[in-house]
């Protein structure tokens, strides 16, 4: 839910109208986020010999992103967007994990913070697919060893996928977010109403197992919850591998 934190004076804008500039929760929270890198890394980063546990963790972090991504799926082409995906995935996974504790807001279940994401993803795909090979980045639709009568088919379904990745990125991080959330919500519910059913002189043994059941199952979900959590970012920065891939080795792949 989203609201409101800090009213600041809207700023009109001729033809357009009042652009609303009200501070929100997700907008606390992600400046949260954004600092909470910011200082983890400096601390743990500061030039010590023998690396402390923060700067452990941050190596490991990076390794991941560097080794485990952009390394293998873009080559070494990919060096250059390191910073970018390595900043996406801390991003979105501090987001999905911080909204796992309880009585936080997830930011990445809110469908305009995904879909920018996605957005400003797909914009660099498509700036670094002119700048790298001109009107020549019009061959990712056309796969090579195709008979151009198949092309006739191939071709539209070629640019059709391609312009839906920011739709499919985006829904598939909002949507595995806010699905889980919503199954948190309705066994915490169970937890509560199967307690008060057993209070109220129903049938208590049988209300307070189906309480106690549920109160497992919120324990049980929301440790799943902190690995999806985790591996919904990394698909996210696997996906923003693939598709710069295409576009960085398009002269390799043709």
């Amino acid at each position: 839910m989203v609201r409101k934190v800090l009213s600041l004076p809207p700023i009109q804008i001729p033809g357009i109208g009042g652009l609303d500039m009200s501070l929100t929760n997700s907008v606390v929270t992600m400046l949260v986020a954004i600092v909470g890198i910011s200082v983890f890394f400096f601390v743990g980063g500061r030039g010590r010999i023998v690396p402390g546990r923060l700067q452990a963790a941050g190596e490991m972090v990076y390794d991941l992103v560097d080794k485990g991504l952009t390394g293998p799926m873009i080559g070494d082409r990919g060096r250059p967007f390191l910073p970018y995906v390595f900043a996406l995935f801390l991003i979105i996974a501090v987001l999905n994990i911080w909204g796992v504790v309880p009585g936080q807001f997830t930011v990445t279940s809110q469908l305009c913070i995904t879909v920018t994401l996605a957005v400003v993803t797909f914009a660099m795909v498509i700036v670094v697919g002119f700048v790298r090979n001109g009107l020549g980045f019009f061959r990712l639709f056309v796969p090579s060893g195709v008979h151009w009568v198949l092309l006739l088919l191939v071709v539209p379904i070629e640019v059709v996928s391609f312009l839906v990745r920011p739709i499919t990125l985006s829904m598939r991080l909002f949507g595995n977010m806010i699905g889980g959330h919503v199954v948190l919500y309705m066994f915490g519910s169970f937890v509560v109403a199967m307690a008060l059913w057993a209070s109220h002189g129903g049938l208590q043994s049988l209300g307070f197992i189906g309480s106690a059941l549920s109160l497992v199952m919120v324990v049980a979900l929301s440790a799943l919850e902190l690995i999806v959590a985790f591996l919904q970012a990394f698909v996210f920065a696997a996906l923003t591998c693939t598709y710069l891939s295409d576009v960085v080795n398009l002269d390799h792949g043709h």
